[in-house]
């Protein structure tokens, strides 16, 4: 009897020891899941970040992302009624006179927002040269406050020093426009001569000087 009752218990820890390890022959599948499933989100964390970055880079283009991100007619106007830069058109020509020592630029503006908004004073005018960044000295004409309507526009000019002097003088590689107002710069080709002359600074026509809002036209 007692061999039976010992027999029995032989069997029942067998039975267990079996049961045991076919439980652990399972439990590493799972585990291996786990780690395909984390493999897999890592490689879609990875795309979709690069996804991010590419949108992000969109949005930071000049000209396109940076207003429609802003959305809508509110990025027109800020809560004065000024125009904002993204909310301009801006353009530049050369408005030289032929035979003059002061060449002349004329930098539009053209409210673009779809509402109404104001500029006044003087716009923030800086020359991209191979030597550095030249920036605009305004000049000392009285300046209006204007209100554009949607798709008006106005216009300001920007004079330099024209380069007589023969040599190869400063080359001017670009035109940076700050509305009025405003912190944000818009980046415009240099629509002008090649290059200003190189002098020490003295006198107004060795300066690059910036108009009032609305003096296109009125020469340097």
């Amino acid at each position: 009897m007692r061999a039976h009752r010992m027999t029995l218990i032989a069997l029942t820890v067998v039975a267990g020891l079996s049961l045991t390890a076919c439980n652990g022959d399972d439990t590493p599948s799972p585990a291996a899941s786990s780690s395909s499933d984390a493999t897999s989100a890592g490689a879609g964390a990875g795309e979709g970040s690069g996804e991010s970055a590419g949108a992000g880079t969109d949005t930071g283009s000049p000209g396109t992302g940076g207003k429609e991100s802003a959305g809508g007619d509110s990025d027109a106007t800020d809560r004065n009624g000024t125009c904002r830069t993204d909310a301009l058109k801006i353009t530049a020509i050369d408005n030289s006179i032929s035979g003059d020592d002061v060449g002349s630029v004329a930098v539009t503006f053209v409210n673009d927002g779809g509402r109404d908004c104001t500029l006044s004073g003087f716009a923030g005018v800086d020359l991209k040269t191979a030597a550095g960044t030249v920036s605009a000295e305004r000049t000392g004409d009285p300046a209006d406050r204007i209100t554009l309507k949607d798709g008006d526009s106005t216009a300001f000019t920007v004079s330099y020093p024209i380069n007589d002097s023969g040599g190869s003088g400063v080359r001017i590689t670009g035109l940076l426009v700050t509305p009025p107002g405003e912190t944000r710069a818009a980046t415009l080709k240099w629509p002008g001569a090649a290059s200003l002359p190189v002098t020490d600074g003295s006198g107004s026509s060795a300066k690059v000087r910036v108009h009032p809002i609305g003096s296109a036209g009125q020469g340097g």
